[in-house]
């Protein structure tokens, strides 16, 4: 579903990305791990186009993108979830899913629309339970359950997590990983970014360990959890 090959990243004359070459395929759930500055989020932002200035190869489902402007890119198909949530905190919660839904209000029936609204409700209860109230005012841990369910709004079929567990207490860190893996489950491919690499190694089927902007290490979550120099520097 997504290649990346051999790219590099800049902002401005410092390269924040190095020849990083990425495979996922679809239905997979992949995680990518790193210390902060390791370019994680930068990735994200390559993939997304919200950094331009870019070398190398990004291809979704067989065509080349990364020539293409971000809003073209959440057409083809691709929603992030920023670190941070980017909530809007006086809108209510049905408002702020509303957004994640701009592309299609046109082109969808008030059935089809309806039924991509449950599907988030069904996600995520508590959101359903909630439409009506400020976004601002919910716990950390539902507006990020909002964050995501938004981005889900858009019908991706792919979908990036930046940091999603940033902040949480760990009673939330916990469901919020079982929702994603959730929504994996019921189909929907997710490049995972996370600091946490024991949640995130628990429910992704193959990881990515980046280091100051170019790739580490490489195998499925087992490999990585076995691997010492994994342990030693992410997981103890």
């Amino acid at each position: 579903m997504l290649s990346i090959n051999d790219l590099s990243a800049y902002y401005g004359s410092i390269c924040a990305l190095r020849s990083i070459t990425i495979q996922i395929k679809p239905n997979e759930l992949v995680a990518v791990l790193g210390a902060n500055g390791a370019g994680k989020t930068t990735l994200l932002r390559a993939i997304t186009g919200l950094i331009r200035s870019v070398e190398g190869e990004v291809s979704f489902s067989g065509k080349p993108i990364q020539r293409e402007e971000a809003h073209k890119r959440v057409k083809l198909g691709i929603a992030m979830v920023p670190e941070g949530r980017g909530i809007f905190p006086n809108l209510t919660v049905l408002e702020n899913l509303k957004i994640g839904a701009y592309l299609y209000r046109q082109q969808s029936s008030r059935k089809e629309s309806e039924e991509i609204l449950e599907r988030v409700y069904n996600h995520f209860p508590v959101l359903k339970e909630r439409r009506s109230q400020r976004a601002g005012t919910l716990s950390g841990g539902e507006q990020q359950m909002l964050s995501i369910g938004r981005a889900l709004m858009s019908r991706p079929r792919l979908l990036l997590l930046d940091e999603p567990s940033m902040g949480l207490s760990p009673i939330f860190v916990s469901e919020i990983f079982k929702l994603i893996r959730k929504v994996n489950n019921d189909g929907t491919t997710i490049l995972l970014v996370e600091q946490n690499a024991n949640a995130a190694l628990k429910i992704a089927h193959r990881g990515y360990v980046l280091d100051r902007g170019a790739i580490a290490h490489t195998g499925t979550s087992s490999q990585l959890m076995a691997s010492e120099e994994v342990k030693s520097a992410y997981l103890s």
